[in-house]
């Protein structure tokens, strides 16, 4: 009896018995879920506002506001309490908004390094004096620290008329600090164009300097080349042109100054809290990434006659970056959402002038909030995009 033997095929697999499938299945039920649960909240969100007799919308941003958000020679956006509209109060608050952040973040990482540097120090005295700062500043909440700052510094200054000056040209007291603003004349377009192409220059250079240690392995002194591109062509271009422009100096008139630009104290609080707060946890962060890097890296450097200055620039620094960035990305967010504390003391920024002044008036609450929700959102996420790509710029690469 003769059997017949065939080719046969494994069953196949049942759909929901296939990993991949029920991968894909489980990502769908939890986006649809998601997406019912936000239509729940806007559907239900519109209904709540139309039987409270409340129009939802944006057309109250085309309203003239009727109030004075900031201090007049404190208008970064030509703000005008008669015909400007919510709108303008919204990009006011938005601008002082982005100021602050951006000052707060360049002046606590230079902070931040510099005392995470100092922690280090094998002075004892000076290592202390930086371990104080940090663990001090980082266990007092920071609304605490913006009012010391506000109401124990600022406003213990001397009043307008008894202003602290400075070469009698910038004076400060309890109201603001003011300050010379230059006035551009015709040709003066000569000077932000130099400047320009110095930068551009200093880019090219620094390129090139790299290609020829890589290649030579002789070092090219890029620093001081580069101060004096940024310092000397835009010089030569207001000499060539004439110096065209002029200072607007402020003056004392009666009890107020008068002329160039005024910060206001609330602004210069606001600052120094959010430098000092989030410099401290930088300065940890520093102090990590530099301990991260292997000692052999430092005595390396020494064997072969760096001197420290240079061995902690090129060798032990560029290596910390990489455990330094991804926590002090953490704290560029938190410095910038908590730049909102500003309504504790009257800067205007975002929540002060749009989230609170115009929500009270125009009564657009679910608009304004979801506006100002959508701002910190936008700027969290362009700055986590600029850390992540300068992380991955930084990282080691494998060959």
């Amino acid at each position: 009896m003769a059997v017949e033997i065939g080719s046969s095929s494994a069953p196949k697999a049942s759909f929901w018995r296939d990993q991949r499938n029920r991968a894909i299945m489980t990502q769908v039920v939890v986006i649809s879920l998601f997406v019912a649960f936000v239509w729940f909240i806007v559907d239900n969100t519109i209904e709540n506002l139309a039987r409270l007799g409340i129009e939802p919308g944006f057309e109250f941003l085309g309203e003239i506001a009727g109030f004075m958000p900031t201090s007049p020679n404190f208008n970064l956006t030509n703000f005008d309490m008669n015909s400007s509209t919510h709108g303008d109060v919204f990009l006011l608050g938005l601008v002082n908004t982005i100021l602050i952040s951006f000052c707060g973040i360049v002046l606590a990482t230079v902070v931040g390094f510099i005392v995470g540097v100092l922690r280090l120090s094998s002075n004892m005295l000076i290592s202390f004096v930086a371990a104080i700062y940090i663990e001090g500043t980082r266990n007092v909440p920071l609304l605490l620290q913006i009012l010391i700052w506000y109401f124990g510094v600022f406003l213990s200054l001397p009043n307008v008329r008894s202003s602290l000056d400075i070469g009698e040209v910038i004076f400060l007291n309890d109201r603001y600090l003011t300050f010379p603003v230059p006035v551009p004349e015709p040709g003066f377009m000569l000077f932000p164009i130099s400047l320009i192409l110095a930068i551009g220059a200093v880019v090219v250079l620094a390129k090139w300097a790299k290609k020829r240690q890589d290649a030579t392995g002789e070092q090219f002194p890029v620093f001081w080349t580069s101060v004096g591109l940024v310092t000397v062509l835009p010089l030569l271009a207001l000499i060539v042109t004439g110096f065209p422009v002029t200072w607007d100096i402020p003056s004392l008139q009666g009890f107020n100054f008068q002329g160039g630009t005024q910060a206001p104290a609330a602004f210069w609080a606001l600052l120094a809290a959010l430098t000092f707060y989030t410099g401290a946890f930088i300065a940890e962060n520093v102090r990590a990434g530099i301990q991260a890097v292997s000692h052999g890296q430092t005595e390396a450097a020494f064997a072969l006659g760096l001197r420290p200055g240079l061995t902690m620039r090129k060798i032990i620094i560029p290596q910390a970056l990489r455990v330094i960035v991804p926590p002090t990305t953490s704290q560029y967010l938190n410095l910038t959402k908590n730049s909102s504390l500003a309504i504790a003391i009257g800067y205007p920024d975002l929540v002060n002038v749009f989230t609170g002044i115009s929500l009270n008036q125009t009564g657009n609450a679910v608009e304004i909030i979801a506006l100002t929700m959508l701002v910190y959102l936008t700027i969290s996420l362009l700055i986590s995009l600029f850390m992540n790509w300068y992380n991955k710029r930084i990282a080691l690469v494998e060959r």
